[in-house]
């Protein structure tokens, strides 16, 4: 048993190792700037550092909470499934003899509706264990005026994402079951790239499929920042898409941008709160940033990036379930589960070193682009107070969870800029 627990640890720490090997592999060593030194007190007054500290801090700790409630969720469901599973899981002894078990290998569909009924039931049931902390994260964010959407909006925002997750829980366990019956010592091989196939379809249908039952989108009307848009990914080189305008203004004073989809899908995105709240020149660097993205490929680099990871991830996954479920089918199910919320974060967590980086180029990017430090500054000032950023986190914070550099580094990349460094 102390073996079986020791190859299991080896091999979490494995997957780690491989991903912190990948970050290392597609780290981006040209094209980023190295930011000058900077005091976050030059830049933000000590009430928006206190303001940001004070709510950023203990958001930390909720967010850890609920990965916490949904380990300790699974790890229950694995010890002692609840009755409302324990028939499913193929737990309960057969009512007559000559029965088959519950997960019996017959050629009937039971395993794989059992399956998707197991993967749609956990799915709800870890979401409901750490809706109380979610609705507190929510309630901190109404205090500090991040929250625009009313208490009845949320609820059925959560309904439809509890739906939507339950939906590919469903698809995923009928996937996992189909494999660990079919290949029980090779299933993780052929489920990483079932993975990377679904990352991909993900990444392109994602934004044309799922995001519109959310938000509304409608394409930047002509004017001077979509004339503006289209010659600054001319000069890059860039094929750009189409550039759509988000209303998040319907549940945020957040502003954001991000870019998104594969081939046809490609677009970046604005939020409407970006458009309404800083001048054109600032809007600017910030399509000028997500430019930098398409330019660099980054989507697909984070796609390869799985691809290489998912293997050994997959690999500590099956060694999990081969331990505590090692009958394998619909009874791994949650086996499975558990060890995928824990893998997931851990990876990502090292992931984040990459993303920074990568970030850090589309910064510089920007500012190739447009030459204008002065605004760059002017606007991580800007939107760093009005999402109730933390300038200058803990740098085991930053390197825990931000994707982002902290808006000090970002700041001193334009300062270094403004002082004729380059990269």
């Amino acid at each position: 048993m102390a073996r079986g627990a020791l190859r299991v640890v080896a091999a979490v720490v494995a997957a780690v190792v491989v991903a912190e090997l990948a970050v290392l592999v597609l780290w981006p060593r040209e094209g980023v700037l190295d930011p000058l030194p900077v005091s976050p007190e030059a830049y933000f007054t000590q009430g928006q550092i206190d303001r940001a500290e004070a709510y950023r801090a203990p958001q930390t700790w909720l967010s850890l909470g609920v990965l916490a409630v949904e380990i300790a969720v699974l790890a229950w469901v694995v010890a002692r499934p609840p009755r409302v599973l324990r028939r499913l899981l193929g737990r309960a002894p057969a009512r007559r003899r000559g029965e088959l078990p519950p997960d019996s290998d017959d050629n009937s569909p039971r395993p794989l509706v059992r399956a998707a009924a197991v993967g749609a039931v956990l799915s709800l049931l870890v979401a409901a264990a750490a809706l109380p902390l979610q609705v507190v994260l929510r309630a901190r964010a109404i205090e500090v005026g991040l929250v625009t959407q009313g208490w009845a909006g949320y609820a059925f925002d959560v309904v439809r994402s509890w739906a939507i997750a339950a939906a590919f829980a469903a698809l995923g366990a009928i996937a996992a079951v189909w494999l660990l019956r079919r290949a029980p010592r090779t299933w993780w091989l052929w489920g990483s790239g079932i993975v990377v196939a679904f990352g991909f379809f993900t990444v392109a249908l994602y934004p044309v499929v799922v995001d519109p039952l959310f938000n509304d989108f409608r394409s930047l009307e002509e004017g001077e920042l979509r004339r503006d848009t289209l010659e600054l990914a001319r000069r890059a080189g860039v094929r750009v898409g189409e550039v759509y305008v988000m209303d998040a203004s319907r549940r945020t004073t957040a502003a954001n941008a991000y870019v998104a989809g594969l081939g046809a899908s490609k677009r970046i995105v604005l939020y409407d709160t970006l458009l309404e709240a800083f001048p054109p020149d600032e809007v600017r660097l910030v399509v000028a940033h997500e430019l930098g993205h398409q330019f660099y490929s980054d989507l697909p680099q984070g796609l390869l990036f799985l691809a290489v990871v998912t293997p050994f991830g997959l690999f500590a996954a099956h060694l999990l379930v081969r331990r505590v479920a090692p009958q394998g089918g619909v009874g791994a199910l949650p086996a499975l589960g558990l060890a995928i919320v824990v893998l997931v974060p851990a990876i990502t967590w090292v992931s984040n070193q990459l993303s920074r980086q990568v970030e850090a180029r589309a910064d510089t990017f920007s500012l190739q682009l447009t030459d204008a430090p002065r605004s760059f500054i002017d606007f991580e000032r800007r939107i760093t107070v009005r999402n109730v950023g933390d300038p200058d986190p803990p740098d085991w914070r930053t390197f825990l969870f931000s994707s982002h550099p902290p808006a000090v580094e970002r700041i001193g990349m334009a300062e270094a800029w403004a002082r004729g460094r380059r990269p």
